[in-house]
């Protein structure tokens, strides 16, 4: 429902993926759920990745290509991660992404 949310209301969005911290799929917006589970795995190796190599864990990740944009934001317990198009604004996407994983915080 976030993930959904997260791309319904945002153009520039275009897929959403929410994983816990052993990496099991939460939540998926604008992606079929066999695709949701690939792109999951796919944000969790970048995140391993990230954070080997940094002296300390990333909370925030860009990756911008030619044809579009990665990023993702964690906490503790999730880490929610999206595709976006190429124009997309990075400090709006962040903005959102941090939105929704405040959404997922324990009441």
């Amino acid at each position: 429902m976030v993930a959904r949310r997260l791309v319904e209301g945002s153009p520039d969005v275009l897929t959403a993926v929410i994983f816990d911290a052993a990496g099991g799929l939460v939540d998926s917006g604008g992606i079929e759920s066999a695709s949701a589970r690939e792109l999951a795995e796919l944000a969790r190796q970048l995140v391993e990745r990230a954070d080997a190599a940094s002296a300390r864990p990333v909370e925030q990740i860009e990756v911008q290509t030619a044809g579009g944009s990665v990023f993702a934001v964690r906490d503790a317990r999730h880490v929610v991660a999206c595709v976006t198009r190429r124009a997309a604004l990075p400090a709006l996407v962040l903005y959102d992404l941090r939105d929704a994983l405040g959404e997922l915080a324990p009441a």
